[in-house]
C-alpha cells in the first residue's frame, strides 16, 4: 500500500509544483505590469491608469492568496510522499530516520533504560510518528507509566480504529510535520495561559474608544471646513494615543510571551485540532476526546485560530512603519491586547488541555501506525487474575525474517528459572516478554500469536552501569536496583525481569544472594523469570515446585560450529559453549 501511495503523492506533487510555479509567473506578470501602468500614469496623466492599477492590485492580491493556497497542498504533498517513501524504506530496508526519544532516558527508571525504551532503535524510535511536542511527551509519558485496564481498552480500541483508516492517519501526520513548536514554546504557552492578566482599567477602556473617535471627527471636519485647528486637533490625538500605546507597551509584550512563533505553531494547532473535530469516530475515546473540542457550542480549533490571530496582531507591533499609523488613529494593539485578555480569561484553561488532546492523539495514530505494519502482532486480552501467557511471543524489534518466537505461561508457577549458555538467548527472551508487556500496557498490540495479561507494573535489572560523577560501582548500582524493586514489590504485585544479577561478587557470595532473592520473589508473589549460570540455583525449583519452575535454551554442535535455535524448552540447560569457543579459538 505505501509503495502505490507514494507513487500517486509523487504524481500529484508533480502536478502541483506545475501549478506552483504557473502561478508564481502569473504573480511576476502582475507585479510588472503594475510597474509599466504606473509609469504611463506618471507620463500620461490618464485617469483610466488609476482604474488598472487597482485592478490590478486586486488581482495581484488574489493570485498572493491562491499562490498560498497551492503552497499549503504542496508542502503537505511533500510530506505524504515523504511519509510513505519513509514507512517503505523502513519495512523493506530496516531505516530508522524516526526521533528516538534520547533525552528521555532515565537510569533510575524501573524499566526504561534496561529494555531499550528510549535511544538509538529503541522501541520509541520503532514507535514514534509524532511531530510536535506534546505528541513526543504523550507516547513518551505512554511508554514509562502504568495505565488503568479500563484506559487500556479504550486505547486498544481506539488504536484498531485508527489503524483501519490509512488516509486519516497519514493526512493528521502530514498536518502535524508542519508544525514549528518546541519544549520552550509550549512552556510559554503553559505559562501564558496560566498567569493572571489584569483587565483594562476602566477608564483606560473608555478612553481607548473616545480617543480614536476624536481622532476621526477632527479630521473629518479638517477636510470638510478646511480649517487648520482640527489639524491640529487630531495631530494632537494621533500623538496623544501613541502616548497611550506607551503605557501599555509593556504589558502588550508580557502578553505576546516575547515569541515570534507562538502564532504559527497555534495556526497549526487549530489545523491539527479542526482535524480531530471533523473525523468521524465511533470508538469510546477518541470520540470522548473529539467531544472535549468543543466547549459551550463552539468549537475549540476556531478559538485557536483566533487566538492565533491575536498573537499575529499583537506581535505586529514590531513594525516601525504600521505601528505608529494603526496606534494614533485607532489603538489597534490596545484593543488587541484587550481582546488576548478576554480570550484568556474565557478559554485560558482549555488552551493547555486542547493541545494535550492533539498530543493523545498523536500517540494514539503512533501506536496504530505500529499495527497497521505489523498485522499479524495480536491485541492482548487482559485479566484480573494475575495470568500472564504469550503466544509464539518474540521481541518486536527483530527482524521478523529471523526472529524466533516461543510460548511461555505464567499461569501455574509464577516465576522462572532461565538457564541457558551465552548467545543461546536468553536476554532476548527476557527483553522480549519485558517490552511485549510495556506494549500491552498501551493498548498497543503485542509481537505474539495471542496473549493474554494482567497488567502489572513492570520491574527489571538487565543492564546497569557504574557512575563516576555519583560515586557508585556496578556492584552497589545492582544491590541499589534490587532494593528498589523490593520496596515496589511491597506496595504491589508486579512482574521482575533479572539478568544474572550480583556479577560483581564472588561465586558463593553471587549463589547464596541469587537464591535468597529468588526466595523474597516468592514471598512477595512476583511474577516473572530470571536468568543465570548457576546450576545449584536451578536447584532452588525443588523446594518450591508450585511458585517455579525451571527454563532453559540450548546449543548445538553441528560440524564443528555452534548452532543456537533459541526455542525455550522446559529444565535445566545440559550444554555447554564456552569451552568449546575457547578451544576452538585457541584461548585453551
Amino acid at each position: 500500500m505505501y509503495k502505490q501511495l507514494q507513487d500517486e503523492y509523487r504524481s500529484q506533487l508533480k502536478s502541483i509544483i506545475t501549478k506552483y510555479n504557473t502561478i508564481s509567473l502569473f504573480r511576476l506578470m502582475v507585479a510588472v505590469l503594475f510597474l509599466v501602468n504606473a509609469y504611463l500614469a506618471i507620463d500620461e496623466y490618464q485617469n483610466y491608469h488609476f482604474y488598472i492599477g487597482i485592478l490590478l492590485v486586486a488581482l495581484f492580491l488574489y493570485v498572493m492568496r491562491f499562490h498560498k493556497t497551492i503552497d499549503t497542498q504542496r508542502k503537505l504533498t511533500q510530506n505524504l510522499l515523504k511519509i510513505n517513501t519513509t514507512e517503505l524504506e523502513y519495512l523493506t530496508e530496516n531505516k530508522l530516520p524516526f526521533e528516538n526519544g534520547s533525552e528521555h532516558i532515565d537510569f533510575k527508571h524501573e524499566y526504561a533504560y534496561d529494555l531499550d525504551i528510549f535511544g538509538a532503535d529503541s522501541l520509541f524510535q520503532h514507535l514514534n510518528r509524532t511531530a510536535t511536542f506534546m505528541g513526543k511527551k504523550t507516547l513518551a509519558n505512554q511508554l514509562l507509566n502504568q495505565q488503568t485496564q479500563e484506559q487500556i481498552l479504550l486505547n486498544q480500541e481506539a488504536v484498531q480504529e485508527l489503524a483501519k483508516d490509512l488516509t486519516w492517519r497519514q493526512d493528521f501526520e502530514a498536518h502535524a510535520k508542519m508544525s514549528s513548536d518546541s519544549e520552550k514554546l509550549y512552556a510559554k504557552l503553559k505559562t501564558w495561559s496560566s498567569a493572571p492578566s489584569a483587565p483594562i482599567v476602566r477608564f483606560m477602556y473608555i478612553l481607548s474608544f473616545v480617543t480614536p473617535l476624536l481622532f476621526v471627527l477632527a479630521l473629518a471636519t479638517y477636510f470638510v471646513t478646511k480649517q487648520y485647528v482640527y489639524l491640529s486637533i487630531s495631530s494632537f490625538v494621533f500623538v496623544f494615543n501613541l502616548g497611550i500605546l506607551g503605557n501599555f507597551f509593556k504589558r502588550i509584550m508580557i502578553e505576546n510571551a516575547n515569541s515570534e512563533s507562538i502564532d504559527k505553531a497555534l495556526l497549526h494547532y487549530s489545523s491539527l485540532l479542526s482535524k480531530i473535530e471533523k473525523a468521524a469516530f465511533t470508538s469510546t475515546y477518541l470520540s470522548t476526546l473529539q467531544s472535549q473540542l468543543v466547549q459551550d457550542h463552539q468549537k475549540t480549533s476556531l478559538k485557536i485560530k483566533k487566538l492565533s490571530d491575536l498573537f499575529g496582531r499583537l506581535d505586529s507591533i514590531g513594525n516601525l512603519v504600521t505601528t505608529p499609523v494603526f496606534n494614533g488613529t485607532f489603538l489597534f494593539h490596545v484593543h488587541t491586547l484587550k481582546a488576548l485578555i478576554d480570550w484568556k480569561k474565557q478559554n485560558g484553561s482549555q488552551l493547555m488541555k486542547a493541545i494535550e488532546i492533539m498530543g493523545e492523539v498523536e500517540m494514539l495514530n503512533s501506536l496504530a501506525n505500529f499495527a497497521y505494519n505489523n498485522p499479524e502482532y495480536a491485541f492482548p486480552k487482559l485479566n484480573d487474575s494475575y495470568q500472564i501467557e504469550f503466544t509464539n511471543l518474540s521481541h518486536p524489534l527483530l527482524n521478523k525474517e529471523n526472529r524466533v518466537g516461543n510460548d511461555v505461561d505464567f499461569s501455574r508457577q509464577n516465576f522462572i528459572i532461565l538457564t541457558g549458555s551465552n548467545m543461546s538467548g536468553k536476554s532476548t527472551f527476557l527483553r522480549s516478554l519485558g517490552v511485549n508487556m510495556v506494549l500491552a500496557a498501551t493498548g498497543a498490540p503485542v509481537c505474539a500469536d495471542a496473549a493474554n495479561v494482567h497488567p502489572l507494573k513492570v520491574l527489571v535489572s538487565m543492564r546497569l552501569s557504574d557512575s563516576l560523577t555519583d560515586s557508585t560501582s556496578y556492584f552497589f548500582a545492582e544491590i541499589k536496583r534490587l532494593k528498589q524493586i523490593m520496596d515496589s514489590l511491597q506496595n504491589e504485585r508486579s512482574f521482575v525481569l533479572l539478568d544474572e544479577i550480583l556479577r560483581g561478587t564472588n561465586s558463593d557470595d553471587k549463589r547464596n544472594g541469587t537464591i535468597e532473592v529468588i526466595k523474597k520473589m516468592i514471598a512477595k508473589n512476583a511474577i516473572g523469570a530470571i536468568a543465570t549460570h548457576d546450576i545449584e540455583v536451578c536447584l532452588t525449583t525443588n523446594d518450591y515446585p508450585n511458585q517455579l519452575i525451571n527454563k532453559s535454551f540450548e546449543v548445538a554442535i553441528v560440524d564443528n560450529e555452534l548452532y543456537f535455535d533459541y526455542k525455550l524448552r522446559d529444565g535445566i540447560c545440559q550444554n555447554k559453549s564456552a569451552t568449546f569457543i575457547m578451544q576452538k579459538w585457541g584461548v585453551i
